[in-house]
């Protein structure tokens, strides 16, 4: 795109629904200089692109606020106006008054046209908006909606005579369409909650002093300063000072986790007790806090089948139920001479009584809640598609390195085998000081033991390494070598005296090294990728919630493969698997069991990720790929949140289940006693909205987590 087009991001008030949404585009069509427009209802957000020789900024902000869509500053979340300040509470507040008023006269001696006036000014003013929306839809957009519906069946009462059911109509439809944008802003609030979470100002180093900047304006490379119980502006990697994070805001990991000078911090993390100075390493609108906000709010945006089922049954039910209504206004009189004035207000309780409100909102406002509810618990899951798909899951396959062990290395037993020669410590110092100048990763555990031992490595000299083997360097005149068994045997050492002890530990998973010099063996070291705490609980939890067969991938040895499935409690192992291999026992896995959800890291798994029915990387906090390619990513490196993950999507379909229920089964008893004249309009109004709110409070409660 050319560097003439600038791209804008902002949210807006007053944007709390596809209609808000449809109305935002008409203002601004044939704006000059705008290329493109995306609106996010959801998020209440518009992006927009520009070209900058025809506009700029502050021109489609004034724009925006002269549509009525008013820009926010910065990373904040448009909040509703007090009730007294919005149009649509207040309009239908004055509509009630009128109504009450009349309802006061019509007992007393007052005139009727006293009355009457009352009544019409009652639905003029409470039908003003939903009336207006009414006839926007049905003109630009093509649609008859659930407002057309009320606008009919009002204005067909009150023309029937019944200003007073007309106007009671109006007034309940007008306060349930003024506490929309409420309800819209309490589904927000887990969004809301995590842009609260990055700093407003960071304090940087520049030019060789310490300076407070707006935190949108920090760069990659600026030295950022962090005091005790200050959060995170930015990702970044620390550079001096020890302390505690609370990471909980990204990652839903409770526990304070130690930070030191080369570890990474995210945005939005909590710093503890110690002061620190980090480099950016992303500027602010890259950071892990900002993705999350947009992958958040994007996934928002994304609907389900079931949402996208219950939006084209109701575009096609609205006007099948106007249909209807005529219907059921005009048949009986004409075709068996019925009385006009008991049909025709019995089509319009049918039409009021039949409006499928609950039925519509049910869906999207419980995703909407689950969604949010899953980021605010380092749970990402990157739209409704993703939670159904997430419920339907009765079989996990789980990567092994990274994600039910570490991945990386850690000394689990040293074994001295000839103490006379040389003692332990001595030994270990010497291994330490071959292994200081390898790459290796098992060497990189090796120093890592030796460094919380305290053992120092000595000086060698002419270290060579061997590919697949081991290393060997020279220490005291001494040639000595740090290697496998199989090296050893290769170099021809007997290790019979010791061949129980090497197949004992490889038994356990552990990758054997062994020590020595041309004459003596000096020890065994165990290492092994050490398993994650809570892998044998999450486990047993998946196993509990009826998630048979949970199964192990991995690309190593059988032997390693069966001690850490043992240990774990995996009901199957799959070893020495490149990563085709794991894309077909994926495959294999879905058409014996059904839905698969792939368990990895997001980015060496990547295939086998996309064959699951749902792909789940695991450790994603600071990890662009991993956000990229999972379609639910877990923050943490937590097996517990995939059970997290899996409870929430469950019981976001339980919760859907029981809502369109409900929502169906008033929508049948109301429309009975409409067609058969048992309910006044009075009733189907209080029955319609009723439903609708508890349809709100149900979905609301997703949002618990």
């Amino acid at each position: 795109m050319s560097s003439n087009f600038h791209t804008l991001e902002l949210r807006v008030g007053n944007l709390d629904c596809e209609h808000d949404a449809a109305a935002l585009k008409r203002s601004l069509e044939g704006f000059p200089g705008l290329e493109s427009l995306q609106v996010y209802p959801r998020s209440a957000k518009v992006i927009l692109t520009f070209d900058a020789h025809k506009t700029d900024e502050e021109a489609v902000r004034d724009k925006l606020e002269q549509a009525g869509f008013p820009p926010t500053k910065g990373l904040t979340m448009p909040e509703q106006p007090r009730p007294w300040r919005n149009p649509k509470v207040v309009l239908s507040v004055i509509s009630g008054a009128f109504l009450l008023l009349g309802f006061v006269l019509s007992l007393s001696a007052a005139p009727a046209m006293a009355t009457s006036a009352l009544y019409v000014a009652a639905i003029l003013i409470g039908g003003y908006y939903f009336g207006r929306e009414a006839l926007e839809e049905l003109v630009f957009q093509r649609e008859i909606g659930i407002e057309l519906l009320m606008t009919v069946a009002a204005v067909a009462a009150a023309v029937m005579g019944q200003l007073g059911e007309a106007a009671m109509l109006v007034f309940l439809y007008s306060i349930s369409e003024a506490v929309e944008g409420y309800t819209e802003e309490k589904t927000r609030s887990a969004v809301r909650a995590l842009m609260e979470l990055a700093p407003k100002t960071a304090w940087v180093r520049r030019d060789g002093r310490e300076m407070e900047i707006p935190a949108e304006e920090l760069q990659v490379g600026d030295v950022f300063i962090v005091r005790p119980g200050e959060s995170i502006p930015t990702d970044g990697v620390i550079l001096s000072g020890h302390t505690t994070m609370d990471e909980s805001p990204v990652t839903g990991e409770s526990a304070p986790v130690e930070k030191k000078p080369g570890d990474a911090v995210f945005a939005g993390g909590i710093n503890g007790a110690g002061a620190i100075e980090a480099r950016a390493t992303k500027a602010f609108a890259d950071n892990t806090i900002s993705r999350i906000i947009q992958m958040v709010e994007e996934a928002q945006e994304r609907k389900g089948a079931s949402q996208r089922f219950i939006e084209r049954f109701g575009r096609r039910y609205s006007p099948l139920v106007l249909l209807a209504g005529v219907l059921i206004a005009v048949a009986p009189p004409l075709l068996f001479g019925a009385d006009w004035t008991t049909w025709i207000t019995r089509a319009i309780v049918f039409i009021v009584a039949a409006a499928p409100c609950a039925l519509v909102i049910s869906i999207p406002i419980t995703l909407v809640a689950t969604l949010g509810a899953g980021a605010r618990n380092g749970v990402l899951i990157k739209g409704g598609v993703y939670v159904e798909k997430l419920a339907r899951v009765r079989v996990v396959a789980l990567d092994k390195t990274g994600t039910i062990t570490k991945g990386s290395p850690e000394v689990t037993a040293t074994i001295p085998l000839d103490s006379s020669s040389i003692p332990e410590e001595g030994w270990l110092a010497v291994v330490a000081g071959v292994e200081a100048r390898s790459e290796h990763p098992l060497a990189r555990a090796i120093m890592r033991y030796a460094r919380t031992q305290n053992i120092s490595p000595v000086e060698v000299s002419d270290f060579q390494a061997r590919s697949g083997a081991g290393a060997q360097a020279v220490w005291q005149g001494k040639r000595v070598y740090v290697g496998s068994p199989a090296w050893f045997e290769e170099l021809g050492r007997s290790l019979d005296s010791i061949a129980e002890t090497i197949r004992n530990l490889q038994d356990k998973g552990n990758t054997v090294i062994l020590a020595g010099d041309e004459e003596t063996l000096f020890g065994a070291i165990a290492i092994r990728d050490a398993v994650r705490e809570n892998a044998a609980a999450a486990i047993a939890q998946l196993h509990q919630m009826g998630v048979r067969p949970v199964v192990m991938l991995t690309g190593d040895n059988e032997r390693t493969a069966a001690a850490i499935a043992r240990e774990v409690g995996v009901d199957a192992y799959y070893a020495e698997l490149l990563p085709e291999d794991k894309v077909a026992k994926v495959r294999e896995l879905s058409e014996k069991f059904g839905h698969v959800a792939m368990v990895g890291d997001g980015v060496n798994d990547a295939p086998a990720l996309a064959e699951a029915t749902v792909g789940v990387a695991m450790g994603a906090a600071g990890t662009d790929v991993a956000l990229e390619t999972a379609d639910v990513a877990l923050m943490a490196d937590d097996l517990e949140k995939l059970v997290y993950a899996l409870e929430l999507a469950r019981r976001n379909q339980r919760v859907i289940g029981q809502n369109l229920a409900l929502s169906a089964i008033v929508i049948g008893a109301l429309v009975i006693g409409a067609v058969s004249g048992a309910f006044t309009l009075p009733i189907a109004v209080l029955g319609h909205e009723i439903s609708e709110f508890v349809v709100i409070a149900s979905g609301l409660r997703m949002l618990r987590g």
